[in-house]
């Protein structure tokens, strides 16, 4: 495959080398990026043999070197990462001074699950460094897993600012304010000190300027990035001098890949099976990795459908080579019918 249109060139066309899927689309449908702005089809829904829905969505794949590999769709323009920022958020409380390693570390970047380990961190978290569950900004939510919110519900309890799955990255964030002496009543404001080192190793970790700023679901400070920008974030991290902030996020995660899901959760399957990746997905269907040899991706599913995720994911590595069951596992999304599976949600790229 051959390197596409330089990101400083800004285009919603897909890259079309011969050998890429981008072409193949781009031959296969007259109303691809290359000559409509509308994204492509990532994903379909098939039921009973009948393609009832499809997802769009627009998709990067960096070569080793950095460069863009293939994309499919418009993969120069800003998107929320969602929690695929978090690694950056968590190389921005080392920078702040905050001294974390291990599985604190890994659920400083974490979407948990809300299992019970995760919960358990997260309070002693708060308590080693002075700090209480009052101190949390995060709204009151179930856990994440389905299984888990069942269970914890079942046991008469309610939702939770705790069990939110962003509380490790909150706790990390407030310990590294206490540290400073930063205010901890306004640390998810745009303009705290925190959130200004968050928001500078976007930019050197993407290496692009941050065009809007919103507000992400737990509170804390949202930055735009292209996926472009996202892919080559985590390749940044992966690559990053042993030692440094972005290193140890990346190692910590990789090390201790279920605090950064769960026990049941795809990005939790990934690092556990494919040794030196680095994982993580976010809300609105958004999804970054990288692999050990400086390779990585990043793509967004225009609807938010989350359920395309672990299809179009197995898909892409498929395409880069890599071949290993967990893809097999990862891209397995049943439909059922009367509870008895009756068709698949399936890449079709």
């Amino acid at each position: 495959m051959t390197s596409p249109t330089p990101i400083s060139e800004p285009t919603s066309e897909s890259t079309t080398s011969p050998d890429s899927p981008a072409a193949a689309l781009s031959s296969a449908s007259p109303a691809s990026p290359v000559s409509s702005p509308v994204s492509p089809v990532l994903a379909e829904v098939v039921r009973s043999g009948f393609v009832e829905g499809r997802h769009r969505g627009s998709l990067v794949v960096l070569a080793a070197d950095g460069s863009v590999d293939w994309s499919l769709g418009d993969v120069t323009a800003p998107v929320f990462p969602r929690s695929t920022n978090k690694p950056m958020q968590a190389a921005a409380v080392l920078r702040a001074g905050l001294d974390l390693s291990g599985e604190r570390l890994a659920l400083a970047a974490a979407s948990h699950s809300g299992e019970p380990f995760h919960l358990d961190l997260v309070r002693t978290m708060l308590a080693e460094h002075g700090l209480t569950a009052d101190h949390l900004q995060t709204p009151a939510d179930l856990p994440l897993d389905p299984e888990e919110a069942e269970a914890y519900l079942a046991s008469g309890r309610v939702r939770d600012r705790l069990t939110m799955n962003c509380s490790g990255k909150h706790t990390a964030m407030l310990a590294a304010c206490a540290l400073n002496g930063w205010p901890l009543a306004t640390y998810l404001d745009e303009v705290h000190p925190l959130q200004q080192l968050v928001a500078d190793g976007v930019r050197t970790a993407s290496g692009e300027d941050v065009a809007h700023v919103g507000t992400d679901g737990c509170g804390a400070p949202l930055l735009s990035l292209s996926l472009t920008g996202l892919a080559r974030a985590f390749r940044h991290f992966v690559m990053a001098e042993p030692g440094s902030p972005e290193r140890r996020v990346a190692d910590a995660m990789r090390a201790h890949p279920e605090y950064v899901a769960g026990t049941r959760r795809p990005d939790t399957w990934l690092m556990q099976a494919l040794p030196g990746t680095l994982s993580k997905m976010g809300a609105e269907a958004v999804q970054a990795l990288a692999l050990p040899d400086g390779r990585a991706l990043a793509f967004k599913i225009d609807d938010g459908a989350t359920r395309t995720l672990g299809p179009v994911l197995a898909r892409t590595l498929r395409l880069m080579g890599l071949d290993a069951p967990v893809l097999t596992r990862l891209e397995d999304a049943p439909l059922l019918g009367g509870g008895t599976r009756v068709g698949e949600i399936r890449a079709s790229f």
